[in-house]
């Protein structure tokens, strides 16, 4: 698993075939300062969707995951789950905001 500020992402074994690919490669906009979660290079990922969730295909042998306020993470060739990462608080468990 690898973590990217309010982003958790996840090996998974397949890409559902119903998803659709998307033309764009951002994986989620912050919510505070609207920098967005992206794959630098279109040469290296594919991303898709199916029923609000992304799914991301690594094609090339790694992809640079970037943001404005994190560290660039390399993403290894394979295929992923994106999702939101959530945090527990005493009144609700609730998503991380980035």
């Amino acid at each position: 698993m690898y973590r990217h500020g309010d982003l958790i992402i996840i090996p998974t074994g397949a890409i559902p075939v119903q998803s659709r690919e998307l033309p764009h490669l951002v994986l989620a906009h912050g919510e505070v300062t609207g920098h967005t979660h992206r794959i630098a290079d279109k040469q290296t990922a594919k991303l898709y969707t199916l029923g609000g969730q992304f799914y991301l295909d690594v094609t090339a042998p790694h992809a640079r995951l970037i943001h404005e306020e994190h560290h660039t993470i390399e993403l290894p060739k394979g295929l992923y789950l994106v999702r939101h990462q959530r945090e527990y608080t005493p009144e609700r468990i609730r998503r991380v905001i980035d």
